[in-house]
């Protein structure tokens, strides 16, 4: 029969578990492993470190000490004694008083005593991604503390593993971003520059022979020095971080929507309006998100869409959430057609970006009658 204990247990297990699947951000649900070890094994302290590679720690998550007491022992420990060691053996440590046994290094003045000592590494295969450690537990610590302990391990295995993930699929996408903004440049700035001087050059061969047709050349020497201008500031706000924080999310669109319409409306290509109707005020991580998507999608339609028409829109979603709409009356695709020859990617960002923020994306487009990209997010996901 399952006893009141092993239920608790079971469900602190669980949170554990779910923790690692709720898109949490990888400090919160190193928090809850720890958090969770601590309680479920009786120790007074627990910590979980992640190490760098300059003899520290990159993540350094405790439980069991105080706010003041972490001011009072100072910067993040360095790789010394069973700190280090567990980031070497690939097994567990057990020890009945971690000062009485050779490995122990030293730790600050004011840093707690330690007595019984539990460490169980965090493993990726044969890589130590980290260790668990777990301190002063009245009677010492079990073989089925060192058990349960591993589980936990186990789990901030995956939150780890992901974290590494999204940090390389981020790298990836900003790589991507700058080619592509690079691509840009040579194909419009270069283009704009290079008939720039072909027409300064006709004006110093009309010079003396036709002084007004050469006026008329220096007029659009005028008109191509500053579309090239608009379309060189265009490509380096999109390189440049938006400043979200001090302008926020309807300033910055309506910004990038002004610069792109100066660098492309006209008669050649598509005008870019903004529109704007009670949006939020959203936290950091969804107002990059909703930005990033806007750029996407803006590149898209005044590039590639060859639209009169591009317009923005930003709006309250719910509450506290809100959604992004760029259409264009461009040519628009066949989506299916696009996911059947493996060209996703971009569909395939989108539709991640959106959910890094528990946030819904949706492309519709049809040829001949434009595209519309939608991303809806809630106001309050971590």
């Amino acid at each position: 029969m399952t006893t009141r204990d092993e239920l608790r247990t079971a469900r602190r297990l669980s949170a554990a578990v779910l923790a690692v699947s709720d898109q949490l951000t990888v400090p919160e649900v190193l928090q809850t492993i720890v958090d969770t070890a601590r309680d479920l094994v009786g120790a007074d302290y627990a910590a979980l470190g992640v190490p760098d590679e300059e003899g520290s720690f990159a993540e350094f998550v405790v439980a069991g000490v105080s706010d003041e007491q972490r001011a009072a022992i100072g910067p993040l420990p360095r790789q010394h004694g069973f700190l280090a060691l567990m980031l070497r053996e690939p097994y567990a440590q057990r020890v009945a008083d971690i000062r009485a046994d050779p490995r122990f290094g030293w730790w600050p003045d004011a840093h707690p005593v330690l007595g019984a000592f539990l460490g169980v590494p965090i493993m990726s295969g044969d890589e130590i991604l980290g260790a668990l450690y777990l301190a002063n537990k009245p009677g010492g610590f079990t073989e089925s503390d060192e058990e349960l302990v591993g589980v936990l391990a186990a789990h901030a295995t995956i939150a780890l593993t992901h974290a590494r993930l999204y940090a390389r699929n981020r790298e990836l996408t900003i790589a991507e971003e700058r080619a592509r903004i690079a691509h840009d440049l040579h194909d419009a700035v270069a283009q704009r520059l290079f008939g720039l001087r072909l027409t300064a050059q006709a004006v110093d061969v009309l010079l003396d022979r036709d002084p007004a047709a050469a006026r008329e050349r220096l007029a659009e020497v005028s008109t191509l020095a500053r579309e090239a201008a608009e379309e060189l500031h265009a490509a380096v706000l999109e390189l440049r971080p938006a400043r979200l924080a001090e302008d926020g999310l309807p300033s910055v669109l309506r910004k990038q929507a002004q610069i792109l319409d100066r660098a492309y409306g006209g008669a050649d290509g598509p005008r870019v309006r903004y529109e704007e109707d009670d949006p939020p005020v959203l936290p950091a991580a969804q107002q990059t998100v909703v930005l990033r998507v806007a750029q996407e999608a803006l590149h898209n339609a005044v590039r590639h869409a060859c639209a009169r028409l591009v317009r923005v829109s930003l709006a309250r979603h719910g509450a506290a959430g809100a959604v992004l709409e760029v259409a264009d009356d461009g040519t628009g695709f066949d989506i299916s057609a696009v996911l059947r020859a493996g060209r996703s990617l971009g569909l395939r960002s989108l539709r991640e970006r959106a959910h890094s923020v528990r946030g819904a994306a949706t492309v519709r487009s049809t040829p001949g009658a434009g595209t519309v990209v939608r991303l809806e997010v809630p106001g309050d996901a971590a």
